[in-house]
């Protein structure tokens, strides 16, 4: 075992475990975030979507050893306080979850994608989303959320 150290939605934490256990599971197992989904374990599916310095990730695939001086941020990180990040407003304002299971994944991977692409049109929003898996098939209110979003960050403007 070995103390690793990164920063988690914006604190900085310690964690003691094999370099080479599964990042998803040091999240959920060791420091209680359970947000973070396990769907495929194969890194397909995006349930396990997480941002590490910005970028989404899949977190099922990771080493923990990997986020080493790192800052990741998981679905719990997004909000400030009791404000939620404008990507999860527009997802509850576009009705975008339905089991909800792939919500988690696929806002942060929404919130990766604007912050890559701040203004996506509509089919990059689609291919940008495309990896991520929603087996209700809510694709059309999840896009319509990443376009919300988009247009919320950008004060409004048209993408």
């Amino acid at each position: 075992m070995e103390k690793i150290s990164f920063t988690l939605n914006n604190k900085a934490v310690e964690v003691e475990a094999e370099p080479y256990d599964i990042l998803l599971w040091v999240l959920r197992t060791k420091l209680g975030l359970t947000g973070t989904k396990y769907g495929c374990g194969i890194g397909y599916c995006g349930s396990c979507t997480i941002l590490v310095n910005g970028e989404a990730m899949r977190s099922c695939g990771m080493a923990v050893s990997e986020v080493a001086g790192q800052q990741v941020t998981t679905i719990e990180g997004l909000a400030v306080g009791d404000e939620l990040h404008p990507v999860q407003k527009s997802f509850v304002m576009n009705d975008a979850q339905q089991c909800g299971f792939c919500t988690p994944g696929m806002i942060m991977n929404a919130v990766g994608l604007l912050n890559a692409n701040p203004t996506p049109s509509r089919s990059e929003i689609i291919k940008g989303m495309n990896d991520n898996l929603c087996r209700c098939g809510s694709y059309n209110r999840i896009a319509d959320a990443v376009e919300d979003a988009a247009k919320s960050i950008n004060g409004g403007s048209e993408s």
